[in-house]
């Protein structure tokens, strides 16, 4: 059972998009042509910012014997299972070609991975 969800998982879902496409711009309000961004999640919070596990752990909280609460407990049982979703929603961006105004989709759809062509 396991093998064939490994291998169900290894194919990956590309759909293709083209880099320009004609759409309705909300700040021209008319059909324009528009260039297709993917735009990336974003970089992950510093591990040293205040009230992390981290930062207080290097401070010494959390030593000792007994339940330490926050700082000396077990990670949540979900951690340990299996990732459900195999695939993320996407984030396009489009930007105007006429006044030069970005907006993004409306809904993501979910996809494996998002070929500009």
């Amino acid at each position: 059972m396991t093998k064939n969800w490994e291998i169900l998982l290894s194919f990956t879902i590309t759909m293709k998009f083209p880099k320009k496409i004609n759409r309705y711009c909300p700040h021209c309000r008319k059909h324009t042509e528009h260039k297709v961004v993917d735009v990336s999640s974003g970089h992950k919070r510093g591990a040293m910012k205040r009230g992390s596990i981290e930062r207080a752990k290097k401070r010494g909280l959390g030593m000792g014997f007994g339940n330490l609460g926050k700082w000396g407990s077990k990670p949540a049982a979900t951690k340990f299972k299996r990732k459900t979703k195999t695939t993320k929603k996407t984030n396009i961006m489009y930007t105007c070609q006429a006044c030069k105004k970005s907006h993004y989709q409306k809904k993501g759809k979910r996809m494996a991975k998002l070929k500009l062509e």
